[in-house]
């Protein structure tokens, strides 16, 4: 199998994306242990652990992944590893912000002049037979599949407000931070 990388971006022949999020939680991990000073000890408070997540460990697990087709076993596979950190740090599931990354590169491109090249590419259809068996799940698919869950349409691109509102996934807020 022929594999390259790019950008820390995994490109394989078969364009499959389990290689490329086996890099990606193993640099998010080698974040996790640079940080463990803070990250593991007690005598920090949880809400400058979250901070830590998000800002050092989080973007490096999601780095890229606007591109990303992401299937329900690559989600389970993220998850998995998130479940304790999640947990002890209060943060959102890398789940939703995987997909809130799609839709704002979504409706960045779709804003676009439609002679731009994201957008070319988007509506372009590639000839010939699809082969046989289950087709490979698209990054269109995915989209179709993050609108529906989001309750938006491809119309509601340039209503920057209500595309903001219903495509964002915040954190949710501890008892600490309410007060």
């Amino acid at each position: 199998m022929f594999a390259r990388i790019c950008l820390c971006y995994v490109i394989t022949e078969s364009g499959n994306l389990d290689n490329n999020l086996q890099h990606r939680i193993a640099a998010a991990w080698l974040k996790w242990r640079e940080v463990t000073g803070v990250t593991c000890d007690s005598r920090m408070p949880i809400k400058l652990k979250g901070l830590v997540y998000k800002s050092v460990i989080r973007p490096v697990l999601t780095y890229g992944s606007e591109t990303w087709a992401v299937t329900k076993k690559h989600v389970q596979t993220i998850q998995i590893r998130n479940e304790y950190v999640r947990g002890s740090l209060g943060v959102r599931d890398v789940a939703d912000k995987l997909q809130e990354h799609r839709l704002r590169w979504f409706g960045h491109v779709k804003r676009r002049p439609p002679d731009y090249i994201g957008n070319v590419a988007l509506s372009q259809n590639l000839p010939g037979q699809r082969r046989r068996g289950r087709p490979k799940l698209r990054w269109s698919s995915v989209i179709k599949k993050d609108l529906e869950s989001c309750d938006l349409t491809e119309d509601d691109v340039q209503d920057r407000a209500k595309w903001r509102k219903n495509s964002r996934k915040a954190d949710p807020v501890t008892r600490r931070d309410s007060c």
